[in-house]
């Protein structure tokens, strides 16, 4: 892989300031694995997108992640169009340094980043799915997006809002947990339409509604115990009318893999997921909070090449 022309895409914020402080010691390392490369880096959301799309135009072949879940999110979207990927047979590595890091828990991608760049140097390549999901910003207009991990509407758009919005100073998982049982005290259950491939069209009361590709989100809950990101599926978990004592009851499950031997929360397969509803519904995709229902969410199998662990 030294031999391919590889862009690094550094979020110097990722880990609260952790990736751009060390950022001069993994550049060290790469020049010394890989050779000639270029890096960029981003100053505010979106940017990771634009950069790698820009790298992919100008010839790159590798791109090289540098950040947390939201920046991999960001640059994944830089390698699709609307209608698939801008360089079918552009490779994608991952340097995790960020607050969740839960896609890492599903595919194996070395978090140290002397292991990830020998991993780099000599690649294993495997192709993944994602998620093509269409849904209304913020301004209410129609916007596209891919996921690598996890899209989910209802409790997690609200945790993701709210730990967007506070410091990450303790870490994913406190970081998480604290905005998840604030979150829990003062949400409202919302009722929606949800249709799952031909199998399921019901009007449903929900905490929340995982769609899944990756196993875990929200800083370490597994919330999908048997997705995969190769299978060409969705693993949908919807966590339904639970009393609030019966969720807070339930906490544990959200992290030990148990989550389907809950009472009322339903597990579900396919390839497109709709859901629309007359309340506020917002949206949670790989960790960040783009916007809200109604939601169109297509599976698009194993179009992007990625470095990962065998």
């Amino acid at each position: 892989m030294a031999s391919k022309k590889t862009t690094f895409i550094v979020n110097p914020n990722a880990a609260t300031g952790s990736a751009g402080r060390e950022w001069p010691q993994i550049e060290a390392l790469a020049r010394d694995r890989l050779g000639s490369f270029q890096a960029q880096f981003t100053a505010g959301p979106g940017d990771a997108t634009g950069l790698a799309r820009q790298a992919l135009l100008e010839g790159t072949e590798v791109v090289i992640c540098i950040g947390g879940d939201g920046t991999l999110n960001e640059v994944v979207n830089g390698f699709m169009g609307e209608d698939g990927p801008i360089r079918p047979d552009a490779v994608l590595g991952f340097i995790p340094m960020g607050t969740g890091c839960d896609f890492i828990k599903t595919v194996p991608i070395q978090r140290d980043a002397n292991r990830a760049l020998d991993l780099i140097r000599d690649p294993h390549v495997r192709p993944i799915d994602l998620g093509r999901l269409q849904y209304r910003d913020h301004n209410g207009n129609p916007a596209c997006r891919y996921f690598h991990n996890v899209t989910s509407f209802g409790l997690g758009g609200e945790v993701d809002e709210r730990v967007n919005r506070t410091t990450k100073a303790f870490g994913g998982f406190i970081s998480f947990v604290w905005a998840t049982l604030i979150s829990l005290l003062i949400y409202d259950k919302k009722r929606i339409h949800l249709r799952v491939d031909t199998s399921f069209d019901q009007e449903v009361m929900i905490w929340n509604v995982v769609v899944a590709n990756g196993q875990y989100h929200g800083g370490g809950m597994w919330v999908a115990p048997d997705a995969s990101v190769d299978d060409g599926l969705f693993h949908i978990t919807v966590i339904g009318d639970l009393s609030l004592p019966q969720v807070f009851l339930n906490l544990p499950n959200l992290y030990n893999g148990k989550i389907y031997q809950v009472q009322k929360v339903t597990t579900l397969v396919g390839k497109r997921v709709e859901a629309y509803s007359d309340q506020q519904v917002l949206l949670d995709v790989d960790g960040e909070q783009p916007g809200q229902l109604p939601v169109v969410v297509e599976m698009v199998p194993g179009v992007l090449h990625m470095i990962a662990l065998e």
